[in-house]
This record gives C-alpha cells, sequence and structure tokens, in this order.
C-alpha cells in the first residue's frame, strides 16, 4: 500500500548525525521533510570527535562537549599540533539538530529508491528526493578501521592524559606488539564528563583487528604507565570499512550520503565532520533542482578521495616502525599538507604535494617501496592473531 500523506520534497532514511543534521538543516530550509529510522530518538551510540574548524558555522557551540587546544601526537618525537579538537556532545549534538517541523517515521526500511521508500508494513513513502544515511555496509574484508575503547575517570587516566590535554596518535612502542604483527596505536582523549576513553586503533588492514587484541594493546599500554583498571569499566567497539566509495552520477538509486556516501575519511576514519559539513551543500542542491550528487561530488573531491585511498592501501601494508616514520614525515609538513589530508574536501594540488612529500621524507629509504606498494603489497593479508584469553590482563 502506499501513503500520499507522506509525500516531501525530501525523505531521509537513517538519523544518525549526519541523516538528522541532513533533515534538521532541509527543515530550515523551508523544505518538507520525512525522516525514517527505528530508533527516532535514540542517542547515537559512537564518540565522535573532530577539529573544531571543521564544524559548519550554524552548530551552536553547546555541541562540544570536550576542547583539546592543542592535542599531541607522539612519532618518533612528541608533536603538539596547534589546531583546537573536539569531542562531541551526544546529547548536545541531538539537541541541536531538533525535528519539529518534520514528519518523523518510527520505522525500517525493506526498500530505498530514488523517490520511494518502502518501510517494513509495506507502507511506501514518497518523496521527490531520498537521501540514505543509514551507515555503512558490514566489513567482511575489507580495509577496516577497528577500535576497542576503554572509559577511565580523569584521576586514574591522569598520569597518561592530564586535564585539557589528548593524544591523537601515540605510536610509542608500549602496546607489547612486536614488528612481526600489524601495527596499530593509541587514541586518548578528555569526553568532557569526568571520563577519559582511552582507545587502541587499527587502521587499513583487510578484514581489521579483533577486539581482543586491541583491547590487550591497551592495557599494555595504561600498564606502562602505571595505570591498572578492575575490568569493569565502560567500553566502546568500532568496526567499519574505509573504502566506501562516494555515489556515482547518474543512477537511478537514492542519493547516498555520509559515511554511505563516500564521506568516511579513508585514512583516520573520521565522517561526521565532513557530512555535517556538506549538508547545505546537498540541501542547496535539492532547492534549486540540481543533481546533490554533482554537488557533493564535482571531480576535484572525487580526486582527493582517489589520493586518499592510495594512502590508505600505504597504511594497510607498513610494520609499526614504518608506520611511525610515515607519520613523523607527515607531522612535519606544512599546515596546509596537514589539513589538506585531514580535512579538506577538495584541496587535490596541496594533498598531491604532501603525500608526495611524506613518501620522499620517510627513511630508511627502502621502506618506500613498501609505503607506495612496490614491495610488500600484501604484508598482513591472511595474518592470524592469537585467540581470545579466557581472562583479561587486569584480572591477572
Amino acid at each position: 500500500m502506499s501513503n500520499g500523506d507522506r509525500e516531501a520534497d525530501i525523505c531521509v532514511v537513517g538519523l544518525g548525525p549526519t541523516g538528522r543534521a541532513l533533515a534538521h538543516r532541509a527543515m530550515r530550509a523551508g523544505l518538507t521533510v520525512t525522516a525514517i529510522d527505528p530508533r527516532p530518538e535514540r542517542l547515537f551510540p559512537p564518540t565522535f570527535s573532530c577539529w573544531i574548524d571543521e564544524l559548519p558555522d550554524w552548530l551552536p557551540r553547546e555541541v562540544i562537549a570536550s576542547r583539546i587546544e592543542a592535542p599531541v601526537v607522539w612519532t618518533e618525537t612528541e608533536h603538539r599540533i596547534e589546531r583546537p579538537y573536539a569531542v562531541l556532545s551526544k546529547q548536545g549534538l541531538h539537541d541541536a539538530l531538533s525535528l519539529e517541523d518534520a514528519t518523523v517515521i518510527a520505522a525500517r526500511a525493506t526498500r530505498v529508491d530514488a523517490h520511494e521508500v518502502e518501510l517494513g508494513d509495506g507502507t511506501v513513502v514518497r518523496a521527490a528526493t531520498v537521501f540514505d544515511t543509514r551507515g555503512l555496509p558490514t566489513t567482511g574484508q575489507r580495509r577496516a578501521a577497528s577500535a576497542h575503547g576503554i572509559f577511565v575517570d580523569e584521576e586514574t587516566a591522569a598520569p597518561m592524559v592530564a586535564a585539557g590535554e589528548g593524544l591523537l596518535l601515540d605510536w610509542r612502542p608500549e602496546n607489547g606488539a612486536g614488528q612481526d604483527e600489524p601495527p596499530s596505536f593509541l587514541y586518548a582523549v578528555p569526553l568532557g564528563d569526568g571520563t577519559v576513553i582511552f582507545e587502541e586503533t587499527s587502521l587499513g588492514l583487510r578484514g581489521g583487528m579483533p577486539q581482543h587484541e586491541l583491547r590487550k594493546r591497551t592495557l599494555a599500554r595504561l600498564a606502562a604507565h602505571g595505570i591498572r583498571l578492575s575490568g569493569d569499566e565502560p567500553t566502546e567497539a568500532a568496526h567499519y570499512p574505509l573504502d566506501q566509495p562516494p555515489p556515482r552520477k547518474g543512477t537511478a538509486r537514492a542519493v547516498e550520503f555520509g559515511s554511505r556516501g563516500g564521506m568516511m575519511h579513508p585514512c583516520t576514519g573520521y565522517s561526521v565532520a565532513d557530512s555535517l559539513a556538506l549538508v547545505d551543500t546537498a540541501v542547496d542542491a535539492v532547492r534549486e533542482g540540481r543533481d546533490p550528487i554533482e554537488a557533493l561530488w564535482p571531480w576535484q573531491a572525487r580526486l582527493v578521495y582517489w589520493m586518499r585511498m592510495r594512502g590508505l592501501y600505504g597504511l594497510g601494508r607498513l610494520t609499526t616502525a614504518q608506520s611511525i616514520s610515515m607519520f613523523e614525515a607527515f607531522f612535519t609538513e606544512s599546515e596546509r599538507g596537514q589539513h589538506a589530508l585531514l580535512s579538506a574536501h577538495a584541496d587535490y594540488t596541496a594533498l598531491g604535494a604532501v603525500l608526495f612529500n611524506t613518501v620522499a621524507h620517510t627513511w630508511p629509504f627502502r621502506w618506500r617501496y613498501d609505503l607506495v606498494g612496490w614491495t610488500n603489497r600484501n604484508r598482513w593479508v591472511g595474518y592470524e592473531f592469537e585467540p581470545a584469553r579466557a581472562k583479561t590482563p587486569e584480572l591477572d
């Protein structure tokens, strides 16, 4: 059956932060909006972070739960990045993206097309433009980001992360992994609620890294700084593909947007800030009768995505020592170059330069062959991790 009362200018399927922001801004722009999600009022489960200068001006500052003025990166040396960084407030972001004038349907979509969405009960919702923002498909053996986070109170965390501080990438050799094991780094930031998340992270491995391995490495890092846990601390798991491509133009499908639509950064695993920044581009295209995919993905942006994918392939075949050398080279590059890789959606000239310079300054020279894939192209493919232990180290 169909429901003509639910026809709209825009239908958004999926109300994570990306979908909710798209529905919110379309509603503010005067468009009629239908939003569909099985649990539309659920708070966003993961912890989201970004550089503060990535946030669009229309978002209130209340979405920031924790601000870090100059986060730290540890490679061969300590690098303090003079660029403010933020952990976003789940409640603050949810409240800022109100949907009071939208038609919100609590249901699961079973079919999502360019102009129609079919729900589980057979209802068909029609709209001039349908956006699919339901997130990423399963990882399988795709190149993945994997992380295991442990929430620790600030007092316990202080030996590693002091108030107002944060570790974006900690490559110090403290996680117990050897050079013959796939690499991982630590991410640790205060959340603004009295806790710090310690999150061991792997980027670029086909199929990702298992949670029990990441947890073991996180605990080894904490122990190296005299931090012991009870084992009852809350945790957070992340595991998702990094190689989701941008949508093709001219397809008779819903417009894929957010991480589902190529906005997952292949080299960092970040997607929310870029998606928020591009929401108005999508909404303006709909209002003006233009193709949102063409507006979101001009050739410059597609070229940037292609170049970042080359970086992802490199990340997925490096050893720990090679990763440290590569990131040491990158974080001595110019501010514009770093911004082009980490944030800019379409600055292809600066990105090309920083990628070339990073490879050129990775040392020893022979490691550059691995980085560009001339040697050890399939390192770690088929690597088997040790099985999970019956007991976790913090309880031994």
